[in-house]
Order: structure tokens, then sequence, then C-alpha cells
């Protein structure tokens, strides 16, 4: 297994992993359960997405779209 997404929280994990999931890439989400432990303080690299090593160039690029399209910022009302 190899990591091949750093997620903001457990939310977007789950969300790039049900992506992943979607175009047949079997994935797993790590460090759900140590976000609690450290309340609402940002902690980088801490919840992460793997997949099979023979899956990661694919997973990678389909990631690397899902970044393209997700704004940096809220867009405001």
């Amino acid at each position: 297994m190899q990591r091949v997404f750093s997620a903001k929280d457990i939310t977007e994990a789950h969300i790039v992993k049900g992506m992943l999931e979607s175009f047949g890439i079997p994935a797993q989400v790590d460090g759900a359960y140590l976000q609690g432990g450290f309340g609402e303080l940002p902690v980088i690299d801490l919840i992460t997405v793997s997949v099979a090593d023979e899956q990661y160039r694919h997973a990678k690029k389909l990631i690397e779209e899902y970044d393209r399209a997700t704004p940096e910022t809220p867009i405001a009302e």
C-alpha cells in the first residue's frame, strides 16, 4: 500500500476514497481515529488515503484531476 493523498479532515479523506472506488480502485483511509486526539488543532499528514502499489499511478492521476477541480478557498455567496 502507498499513501496517495493527505486530507485536511476525515470528510475529505472519505470523499477521495469514494471517488477512487468509483473508478474501481480500492482505497483505505488511515489515521481517521487520530484526529479526535488532537481536537481542533490542524494536523498535517495525519489522515491519509492509501491504495495498492499497482494502483498508485492511476490513483495519483485521478487525485490530480480532483485537486484541479477543487477550489482552494470557499466561494463567497
